[in-house]
């Protein structure tokens, strides 16, 4: 268990979110092989939360790590207390979990609840990181007590360190500005198409001390699969598939795959110390892990840097 700042988390972890049915179903032999494979290919780190299929991922999660003997690094997520529902809402992404329903509430009870109901399902006694998760809307009371019910609970040694788990800067500077955090996961806003935390964010937690997590290093799908790809879970704008057109031919001009450039970048920044990666199955862990190892050159770097800093 680490306790308040990390200084030894891995560099590849994880994300467990398609474990819990993001998009398709997964089965549970599937995510327990998938959770096998990440762990020896070396991604010690696994993130989760409670939204991620309604439980479904942390359950998964935590019968993987129970079943294998394995111990790597969890994160999860607090504020948002999930229930089985009666029928799937319209737009639910969770497709091959079970109904259900996530209700924001990032009071002390209800961070307490929400991380109780946590270890319960990954069959843990603490938690290396605790996340407050998208509280955007409920700033006030998730950077207050929220954030004392956090302290709280790591002076209690159910959790190390903790910060917020978002998809918006402007959330996460606003955390590292008011609220002593430890960790910052970021997804979707430094990445080879959104570059939008290098910004303010990143040299402002350099500046703290604050570790970064850069996650959705994919944008949901369009980096990893242009063709079919989402784009921070929806079709891909215009706009956006120009720039990912431009990007792809800038790749193919050194022959590397754009799906590596593009899990790679997060982790040049120096505020980032990991990335996490969402697998469904033991062969997108195993394609991930080959993607890490494809050499880019300078040159290339070059030029998906002035193509990504270039208004579309």
């Amino acid at each position: 268990m680490t306790s308040g700042r990390l200084t030894d988390l891995p560099r590849v972890g994880l994300g467990a979110a398609p474990l819990g049915g993001l998009f398709a179903a997964v089965d549970d032999e599937t995510a327990t092989a998938t959770v096998d494979t990440a762990v020896r290919l070396g991604m010690t780190y696994i993130d989760t939360a409670p939204l991620y299929g309604y439980g479904l991922s942390e359950q998964r999660v935590g019968a993987a790590l129970a079943a294998l003997g394995h111990d790597p690094v969890v994160s999860t997520k607090v504020g948002r207390l999930v229930a089985p529902a009666p029928r799937r809402e319209p737009g639910d992404l969770f497709v091959g979990a079970p109904p259900g329903a996530a209700t924001f509430d990032f009071t002390a009870d209800g961070i307490r609840a929400s991380l109780a109901a946590s270890l319960a399902r990954l069959q843990r006694p603490a938690v290396d990181i605790a996340l407050l998760h998208d509280p955007d809307d409920h700033l006030d009371v998730a950077l207050t007590e929220g954030i004392r019910a956090l302290q709280d609970l790591r002076e209690e040694g159910v959790v190390g360190a903790i910060g917020v788990g978002v998809n918006h800067c402007a959330t996460a500077i606003r955390a590292v500005r008011d609220a002593p955090v430890d960790v910052v996961l970021i997804a979707g806003r430094w990445t080879l198409l959104d570059r939008s935390a290098a910004a303010d964010l990143l040299p402002r937690c350099a500046d703290r001390g604050v570790t970064v997590v850069a996650g959705g290093v994919f944008n949901s799908g369009a980096l990893a699969d242009p063709g079919a790809g989402t784009f921070d879970y929806g079709a891909v704008p215009p706009p956006v598939r120009a720039r990912i057109d431009a990007l792809q031919a800038a790749c193919d001009r050194f022959g590397v795959p754009l799906a590596a450039a593009a899990i790679q970048h997060p982790l040049r920044h120096p505020a980032v110390a990991a990335i996490v990666v969402g697998c469904r199955s033991p062969d997108e862990v195993a394609t991930n892990a080959a993607l890490l190892e494809v050499v880019v050159p300078d040159d290339l770097w070059a030029a998906l840097d002035e193509i990504g800093t270039t208004a579309p």
